[in-house]
């Protein structure tokens, strides 16, 4: 098909999209499990001169904001020349609206944050690019990434919860995911994945491929990771003030209950899931300081 990329373009591609670089890391692991199915995973910001680090964690996923909102082939073009005119246009793509507290972007770019960093995932698609005005709802799985390892495609499909309280987030996240692994839910996502790919994506041929009407679910299931982040209000967090051995004790103990409920309202999945926690000391915080980054930047 004429514009399609050579083996050789492709073969170019695909390194320049492993060698897309990451932010050096801001949040810690505090939890890691991969002995349980589903994994866990629990991070965390920490402190600083005795508070929680809510403003240096929004100025860190500031620096994700490129490559979360914008396709591959504008990261691709990103240079000296234009770097500032891009981040300018990604920040006013996230909102714009004073009722910014009940958005829910920063989650996903939590989770988009987390699964580059931690299981080394590549952006498919970027749905804040294509909404068609900022203040857009976005429907759908929160975050499409992708794995390929020799070969193997293994396709990410992330659903957030930035909730202050766990109970209500794993509640209402493993009810979406019933709905979601519904074939009838799934097949309209995998059309809207594949509308929206990027022909200079170097995976773009073979997810078209993988998520082609005639290919079967049964063969889709195993090959679909679904990374699902639940933040919460921690009780460790609030009652310290720095990283200490009460605190991260605090995490853990409050991480394996919360684990033991989310995996209780669970649903049968054939599908890979990863349970990512980030406790927060407080989430109006975070928001609030998202947002004052956010407005310095349009």
């Amino acid at each position: 098909m004429w514009g399609e990329p050579t083996f050789i373009t492709q073969h170019i591609m695909v390194n320049k999209l492993q060698q897309m670089k990451c932010p050096d890391p801001f949040l810690e692991v505090r939890v890691s499990d991969t002995s349980l199915n589903p994994s866990l995973l629990a991070l965390c910001a920490g402190y600083e001169n005795g508070e929680w680090r809510a403003h240096q964690f929004a100025s860190h996923l500031i620096e994700w904001l490129p490559e979360f909102c914008l396709k591959f082939s504008e990261i691709e073009g990103v240079g000296s020349h234009n770097m500032v005119k891009l981040l300018r246009m990604a920040a006013s793509n996230v909102y714009d609206t004073e009722k910014f507290k009940t958005r829910g972007e920063i989650g996903e770019l939590i989770l988009h944050a987390i699964v580059r960093q931690e299981f080394h995932t590549m952006p498919l698609i970027s749905k804040i690019f294509y909404k068609d005005s900022p203040n857009d709802t976005v429907k759908g799985f929160d975050c499409v990434h992708i794995v390929e390892n020799n070969e193997y495609l293994e396709l990410w499909l992330g659903e957030v919860k930035f909730y202050q309280d766990f109970k209500d987030a794993s509640r209402d996240v493993c009810a979406e995911l019933e709905a979601h692994i519904q074939s009838v839910y799934l097949r309209k996502e995998f059309i809207a994945i594949c509308n929206k790919l990027d022909d200079r994506h170097p995976v773009s041929i073979k997810v078209a491929s993988l998520l082609n009407q005639n290919t079967s679910l049964d063969k889709i299931f195993p090959r679909i990771v679904f990374p699902v982040l639940i933040t919460y209000e921690s009780d460790a967090i609030k009652r310290n003030v720095s990283l200490c051995q009460e605190m991260i004790a605090g995490i853990k103990k409050e991480t394996s209950e919360n684990y033991k409920h989310f995996k209780g309202k669970l649903p049968n999945l054939k599908s890979a899931i990863h349970l990512i926690m980030v406790p927060l000391g407080q989430k109006e915080r975070l928001v609030n300081a998202f947002d004052n980054e956010i407005r310095r930047l349009k």
